[in-house]
This record gives C-alpha cells, structure tokens and sequence, in this order.
C-alpha cells in the first residue's frame, strides 16, 4: 500500500468506463465542432451495424 492507496484492488468496469470516457474527450477535443453520432460510435469502438432496437452493435473483439 502506497499513499494511502491500496494497488490490489481496481474494478475493472470503472477502469473500462474510465476508458471509454477518454477516447469520447480525446475525439472531442481534437474535433472543431459537435461530434457527430456515427464520429462518436467510433470513439466507442461501436461499429455502425445496427443491433436490437436499431442501435449500433459493439465491434466484434
């Protein structure tokens, strides 16, 4: 434990949101506009296949 930190614990659902919060800020800030949805799907690593509900469908991994 270092600082008041303890490294053994981390969750994982945190750290993949975390993640995928990034890349929307990364494609965001490099963009001189609104982000389109489909620029958005890509930042989210979504593909623009529709699933259920015509809603895009994740990437296959």
């Amino acid at each position: 434990m270092r600082g008041g930190f303890d490294e053994r614990v981390h969750d994982a659902v945190a750290l993949a949101e975390i993640d995928l919060y990034s890349n929307v800020l990364s494609a965001a800030a490099a963009a001189d506009r609104r982000l389109t949805d489909e620029e958005l799907d890509i930042a989210l690593g979504l593909d623009r296949v529709p699933g259920p509900k015509g809603r895009p469908a994740a990437a296959p991994a």
